[in-house]
């Protein structure tokens, strides 16, 4: 498993990213703007340690953030992500978001936080229990 970011909501990009380069230091490493989905995805690292990324997910939307919405998720890259999400399956952890698409799932910590897990490389080609696995919970 490799450690891969740590995705936080904001509600004014402008002002975080002043915060986080500006006061904190760090560095943009990449941007994805996607228009369908109405978001501005933004990657920062200290200099030199692009591995240890943060992840600024800013919707376009306005949206008022509770529970602990804000904070978004871990995520870890994993090898094969439907043995690593059969073993949790096995290990009684719900896949709250399973990996339909051979790239990406959800599961929650025993205190609610969401962690995705994304699939090293290409995703893996469509499979069954997986391809029509439904949603379970929020994730």
């Amino acid at each position: 498993m490799k450690y891969l970011h740590t995705m936080v909501r904001v509600t004014d990009l402008e002002a975080s990213l002043d915060f986080y380069c500006n006061s904190l230091g760090l560095k943009e490493v990449k941007r994805k703007e996607v228009e369908a989905g109405r978001f501005t995805l933004v990657f920062l690292a200290p200099e030199g340690q692009e591995e240890a990324q943060v992840e600024l997910t800013y919707n376009w939307d306005p949206e008022n953030y509770s529970g602990g919405r804000n904070f978004g998720h871990l995520a870890y890259e994993v090898d094969d992500i439907y043995a690593a999400c059969q073993h949790m399956m096995d290990r009684g952890v719900v896949i709250n978001r399973p990996p339909r698409d051979g790239r990406m799932a959800f599961v929650r910590s025993p205190d609610n936080i969401s962690i995705e897990l994304l699939q090293k490389g290409e995703a893996l080609a469509p499979a069954e229990p997986w391809a029509s696995m439904e949603n379970t919970g929020e994730w």
